[in-house]
């Protein structure tokens, strides 16, 4: 196990090429200029242009590979290096297991030797890797990193000591070949109406969760459609591409759809349609993910109409029950004045 100390970790992993990590000075160095490193892949001649290591394996295969460590700093940098799994953040970024847990997939499945590397001044070493796919991976993506981490020390607000894991990773995607099953899920879906009955129109407000149930990363585009009975006063909403789903991720999403007449059942219809995350080609294309409820919301414009024509229908009557009655009454005079 690699222990951290008692505050959180900062992990920078980037999905292209490494910028230069600030990782900070030990606190306890003074003046010392801040250390900064980088991690990015490479190759027989040096980095170049790959934003992350990417491969495409069967089961039971091993591929070597290089990664590059720079140290832009002016004295020797010791680092520790290992990989490990990728997780979703807190923000829906991509990140990496804590520094003490240990990786149970394509984490676990690199072997970099030595587990700490000493660059430099203003250098650059590349070091070997492997990695051997177990013959019984599971096929579709699974992701990662190699990290370059180097634990400082600072002192708490209480004057306590406490050790800071500074870390900065370059991604692995490796897809297991086999069966694709590319799949995004909708659900968790709240939905409610936000207007006054003053005959115009409102606001239709979507909570939802997207949940990536394939073995295969993928991003995807929700769209929001609100319409009445009949498709009357339809609504539509589209949004931005959410965040990378890795295989088991979720991401909670929301939309609000304006102009919204109250026009009593509203369908609500969800749809995520998936599409490509960095190099990979969906061919052909999933189906969406969707989701369809219906929401009820008082139609005062219907309401309002309804009363306007019983009001009319009832003056109506009354106005014909009042003319009658002046007819009877002037047939009724006009009789009398005949008998007399």
């Amino acid at each position: 196990m690699r222990p951290i100390g008692r505050l959180a970790a900062l992990v920078l992993i980037t999905a292209g090429i490494a910028l230069p990590a600030t990782a900070g000075a030990d606190d306890d160095a003074g003046e010392q200029a801040p250390l900064t490193w980088g991690i990015v892949p490479s190759g027989p001649d040096g980095p170049g242009d790959r934003a992350a290591f990417a491969y495409v394996l069967d089961p039971g295969a091993v591929i070597s590979d290089v990664v590059a460590v720079s140290n832009y700093t002016e004295q020797p940098l010791t680092l520790d290096l290992y990989a490990s799994d990728a997780v979703r953040n807190t923000q829906g970024g991509f990140d990496l297991l804590p520094a003490a847990d240990e990786p149970i997939d394509v984490g676990a499945w690199v072997d970099l030797g030595d587990p700490v590397v000493t660059i430099p001044a203003r250098s650059r070493v590349d070091v070997p890797f492997r990695i051997t796919v177990p013959a019984n991976a599971t096929p579709g993506d699974h992701a990662g990193g190699i990290v370059a981490g180097l634990t400082t020390h600072a002192t708490d607000n209480a004057g306590g000591q406490v050790a800071v894991d500074r870390r900065v990773g370059a991604r692995i995607y490796l897809r297991v070949t086999g069966t694709l099953q590319p799949q995004l899920t909708v659900d968790d879906v709240d939905v409610a109406f936000d207007g006054l009955p003053l005959g115009q129109p409102g606001t239709v407000r979507v909570e939802y969760t997207v949940r990536n149930d394939g073995n295969v990363r993928l991003a995807g585009r929700p769209t929001m459609r609100v319409a009445g009975p009949f498709g009357l006063g339809e609504r539509v909403w589209t949004g931005d591409v959410l965040p990378e789903l890795l295989p088991g991720d979720s991401v909670a999403g929301s939309a609000t759809v304006s102009g919204v007449w109250q026009l009593g059942p509203l369908d609500v219809d969800i749809v995520i349609r998936p599409e490509t995350s960095g190099t990979q080609v969906l061919d052909p294309a999933p189906p969406p993910g969707t989701f369809a409820t219906r929401l009820w919301v008082v139609p005062w414009i219907a309401l309002a109409a309804l009363a306007t024509m019983v009001v009319a229908l009832v003056w109506r009557r009354r106005r014909r029950a009042a003319r009658r009655t002046i007819v009877q009454r002037t047939e009724h005079a006009a009789g009398r004045t005949s008998v007399i």
